[in-house]
C-alpha cells in the first residue's frame, strides 16, 4: 500500500475516539494539541482521560459505541479492545478513520511523530512495522533535540526582521537560506544555540 503523506488542519474540527484505554488517551492528547474538538465514547476511562473530562477539554459519552455516534465527525479513531466494535466504527465512519494497528480497516494511518514546536518530523513504514517507525522516531528525537525549537523561535523573529531590513532581494534570499543551512545545523549541535544566535545576528548586522 502506498500512502499520500499529508498534515491535517484539525482546529475546531470534530474528532471522535472510540475507546477509553491508554492508546485512546495518547490519541486524544495528539488531537487536542492539534486543536480538534474531541468526543470520547467508552464505558470506562483512564485517569488521564477522566481528568480531561473534568477539565472540560473533551466531551464524553459513558457507554458502548452505537450507530450514529459518528455523525459530523471529520476524523474518527477506533481504539477499543474489541475487533468487532472497531470494524463497525471503520464501516460507519463518515470521513477519515483510523483503526489502531489494523491498516486494512483504515483510510489513513498515523505516523510516528517528532514534534519540535512548529517542526513536525513524521515517520511511517506504511503499516509494515509500526515498531520500527517508533525506533526511527527515537533516533530522530536524539538528532533533533529541544535546542531546535529554541532556534526555530529565533529564526521566526530574525526572518521577520530580515524581510524588511535587507532591501536587496538577492542578499535577503541568501541570508534566509543560510538560516536553514547544514552549516548552521552543525553549529547548533556542536557550539550550541547561544553561539549560533551570535553568528546569525552578526551576519544580519552586516547586511542592514
Amino acid at each position: 500500500m502506498n500512502y499520500y503523506p499529508a498534515f491535517l488542519k484539525l482546529k475546531s474540527r470534530k474528532a471522535v475516539v472510540v475507546g477509553g484505554g491508554k492508546v485512546a488517551e495518547r490519541k486524544v492528547s495528539a488531537l487536542l494539541k492539534a486543536g480538534a474538538q474531541v468526543t470520547v465514547i467508552s464505558p470506562s476511562l483512564t485517569p488521564g482521560l477522566q481528568k480531561a473530562v473534568s477539565g472540560k477539554k473533551i466531551s464524553y459519552l459513558p457507554r458502548l459505541y452505537r450507530r450514529g455516534d459518528l455523525k459530523g465527525a471529520f476524523l474518527t479513531i477506533a481504539a477499543t479492545d474489541s475487533p468487532e466494535t472497531n470494524r463497525r466504527v471503520s464501516k460507519d465512519a463518515p470521513g477519515l478513520v483510523n483503526v489502531v494497528d489494523v491498516p486494512s480497516e483504515c483510510n489513513f494511518i498515523a505516523p510516528s511523530v517528532v514534534r519540535r514546536g512548529p517542526l513536525l518530523l513524521a515517520v511511517s513504514t506504511s503499516g509494515t512495522s509500526p515498531a520500527l517507525a517508533k525506533t526511527l522516531r527515537k533516533e530522530l528525537e536524539k538528532s533533533y533535540g529541544p535546542e531546535l525549537l529554541e532556534y526555530l523561535r529565533f529564526v521566526r523573529k530574525v526572518r521577520a526582521k530580515a524581510m524588511t531590513a535587507i532591501p536587496e532581494k538577492d542578499k535577503r534570499e541568501a541570508f534566509l537560506k543560510g538560516l536553514a543551512s547544514a552549516e548552521v545545523l552543525a553549529l547548533l549541535r556542536t557550539k550550541g544555540i547561544a553561539e549560533v544566535k551570535k553568528i546569525v545576528a552578526g551576519r544580519l548586522k552586516k547586511l542592514i
